[in-house]
């Protein structure tokens, strides 16, 4: 990275985003030793949203964006005479979450506050700029619960609208939440650009180990061609080595099929099974956690559990669901269970499962149209596995554009 972009980047970075390493420093061991966790907007208003004094607002956000007692921060805001509140813009499954995997809300205005609902959905460029200016805001205020995978839409959504703020020429704040992964490290294969979709724009690892924060300024640093002027407002009181379940926050349903944190830790690896022709658990009330498919037997977990896998145990498991894939058939598959957060390894656990799938049911087979080169970011891991690799290989493959992403990432986290 050039110096010239990092100077800009720390120039047009808040000074509240500074102040958070010491804040996470300053905390107690653990929660509940005076360590409770203050999110970004709880930092915002409790400062009388001053960063946003005098500004026409807009709020990029979905059902997550709440507080602590679990109230809307639009609904918080828009009764609060300190912030001019005037638009808020919707992603994919919609500002208030009544749409399914890949539907939106559409342009509306919201039944609780009469404020106008955009749609940004698979808009991205000049058609995304042109909605903002088109909203009449000045500053574009985000704050979704992401999960913590690169595949997941809601960073793509925060790349998008940073990318069309500064073609609009507006501000840019981003309200910072805890990964639930943690953030103690990058994991997986790195995004290759030709691969880029919006399940991955730009090359990123595909656990990633940032919060929203932390990837707002990396975008901004390394990938946004014209850099938005940007503010962070960061979170107190978090750890880079906190689960979700350390912050004490309410979980809210970042999407249909992310109903509990155990859900987003596995999930940047048993993603992957979209990109084959077994079920990943939707329709069922554990997707991700369960995978499977019809012919299935015993002998899959058996083969997950030999390659011995850090902290995870798989169990034979039979399961219906009650959509997508194999709709109302009973199948027969395997279900996670981690024993171990802080050994477990997604993405490596992902790979296992994939290997252990192939080799124990004769009809294993890839999505054809290459879905699973999206989400890995690359032809490799199908190819490494069709060859025969086993997980040691696989991950080999990576290792060096891996380091390489750690390397770039260290300069834009925030925290501890």
């Amino acid at each position: 990275m050039k110096l010239s972009r990092r100077s800009l980047l720390a120039a047009t970075t808040a000074a509240v985003a500074a102040s958070a390493a010491p804040a996470a420093a300053a905390s107690g061991p653990g929660h509940g030793a005076g360590r409770e966790l203050r999110t970004g907007f709880d930092r915002l208003a409790a400062d009388g949203y001053a960063p946003l004094d005098g500004q026409r607002v807009g709020v990029v956000t979905n059902p997550t964006g709440i507080t602590r007692d679990v109230r809307h921060i639009v609904d918080v805001m828009h009764a609060d005479d300190r912030v001019d509140l005037t638009a808020v813009f919707g992603p994919e499954h919609g500002f208030r979450g009544t749409a399914q995997a890949g539907g939106s809300e559409g342009r509306h205005d919201d039944p609780a506050t009469g404020l106008p609902v955009y749609d940004t959905y698979l808009k991205s460029g000049q058609a995304l700029a042109d909605v903002f200016t088109a909203s009449g805001v000045d500053t574009v205020v985000f704050d979704i619960q992401d999960v913590g995978a690169r595949f997941y839409t809601y960073i793509w959504t925060l790349y998008d609208c940073m990318e069309a703020a500064a073609l609009a020429g507006r501000r840019f704040v981003v309200l910072d939440r805890p990964n639930p992964l943690t953030g103690r490290a990058a994991l997986g294969p790195v995004l290759h650009r030709e691969f880029a979709t919006f399940v991955g724009r730009q090359p990123i690892s595909q656990a990633h180990g940032m919060t929203v924060a932390e990837l707002a300024r990396l975008f901004n640093g390394e990938f946004l061609t014209t850099p938005v002027p940007l503010e962070t407002v960061t979170m107190s009181g978090w750890r880079r080595s906190d689960f979700y379940d350390a912050s004490g926050l309410p979980w809210v349903p970042p999407s249909p099929n992310m109903p509990t944190p155990e859900t987003a830790l596995v999930y940047p690896g048993t993603c992957l099974f979209e990109g084959t022709n077994l079920s990943e658990g939707r329709g069922t009330t554990r997707p991700f956690e369960l995978l499977g498919a019809e012919g299935i037997d015993g002998r899959w977990a058996e083969a997950a559990n030999a390659l011995g896998l850090a902290g995870v145990r798989f169990r034979e498991a039979y399961f219906t669901p009650t959509f997508s894939k194999f709709q109302g058939k009973t199948i027969g598959g395997v279900q996670l269970h981690v024993h171990d957060r802080a050994a477990f390894d997604p993405v490596r656990t992902g790979i296992g499962l994939l290997i252990s799938a192939r080799r124990s049911w004769s009809g294993f087979a890839w999505r054809p149209d290459a879905w699973i080169d999206k989400l890995t970011g690359s032809s490799r891991v199908r190819t490494m596995i069709d060859a025969g690799a086993d997980p040691d290989e696989v991950v080999a493959g990576w290792r060096e554009e891996l380091a390489g992403f750690r390397r770039m990432r260290r300069g834009y986290l925030l925290y501890r």
